[in-house]
């Protein structure tokens, strides 16, 4: 089993090894998630009970000025850190991106913890801005299905303008806490089985839209059978009614946890739709 896990460890960090790893807390987290059990491999593209956050990151040899902070999904178990982490990055590196992905620590029923991690993670990227020759007013934050939760609570609860990103990039992501349209085991890992009415409205971020809240991108697809798309539609109406630029791009058929990965649908070009966006919004 031991051989096992590390040949795992080997074949997932093989090819991050040339990127730089960062502790988000080098002497430790002030707070625990509480989890018992070892951060794992689930398989390649998956890491499981994470305790011990850092990021990834993914510098662009020929940089816009513009980055991203890159949430994973896992149903806050874990993060799919190859499929919606590097894959995403070194596409972002090549338009002159750099990119950061984040393996936040999994909540266990601490419903602060990931976001905390999200924020520090922000900060440290915006500490070492003009190292990475990034402007600190083009930061953006993506997330995927679960981190499509931690990204898009980051973008409606940030308090100061350093912790406001510059935009939001959510692909199939759970929006709301709301038992009708959640998925009920982010939910479950991130507030608890018997959470108060206050927590699953804190953190149904259709409701915590406002005016300031960043220029928006979201995929779905209708058939996806995890999270459902009323999650992206009705955050979609919240920032139009707010006055926030966003664009959802909807595809019949991709399921759920598509990434980027071709596989002859239409759905494969959400990337395009994705960059065409970028563009318009001057990002590119």
């Amino acid at each position: 089993m031991k051989i096992k896990t590390l040949f795992l460890s080997l074949l997932i960090t093989g090819s991050a090894m040339a990127q730089e790893k960062i502790m988000l807390y080098p002497n430790g987290p002030a707070e625990s998630n509480e989890l018992t059990v070892a951060e794992s491999f689930r398989d390649k593209d998956f890491v499981l009970n994470i305790s011990e956050p850092r990021i990834f990151a993914f510098i662009a040899d020929k940089a816009n000025g513009a980055a991203v902070l890159i949430c994973p999904g896992g149903g806050y178990s874990g993060v799919s850190q190859i499929k919606e982490g590097e894959e995403f990055a070194r596409w972002f590196n090549e338009m002159g991106i750099s990119a950061f992905v984040l393996y936040y620590r999994m909540p266990n029923g601490h419903h602060a913890i990931p976001l905390k991690d999200t924020q520090t993670a922000f900060s440290i990227i915006r500490s070492r801005a003009k190292e990475w020759k990034i402007k600190k007013n083009k930061i953006g934050i993506m997330g995927f299905s679960a981190g499509g939760h931690l990204a898009s609570t980051f973008g409606t609860h940030f308090k100061t303008k350093a912790e406001r990103p510059a935009f939001m990039l959510l692909g199939y992501p759970v929006v709301t806490m709301d038992s009708t349209y959640t998925h009920k085991g982010s939910r479950n890992n991130l507030l608890g089985k018997k959470p108060s009415d206050e927590l699953v409205k804190l953190y149904s971020n259709e409701l915590q839209v406002t005016k300031k809240t960043p220029p928006t991108f979201i995929v779905h697809a209708k058939d996806d059978g995890a999270v459902p798309i009323a999650n992206s539609e009705n955050l979609k109406n919240a920032l139009e009614a707010h006055k926030v630029p966003v664009k959802l791009v909807i595809y019949d058929k991709g399921g759920h946890g598509f990434g980027m990965r071709k596989r002859n649908i239409p759905a494969d070009n959400w990337p395009e739709e994705l960059r065409s966006w970028m563009k318009e919004m001057k990002i590119l």
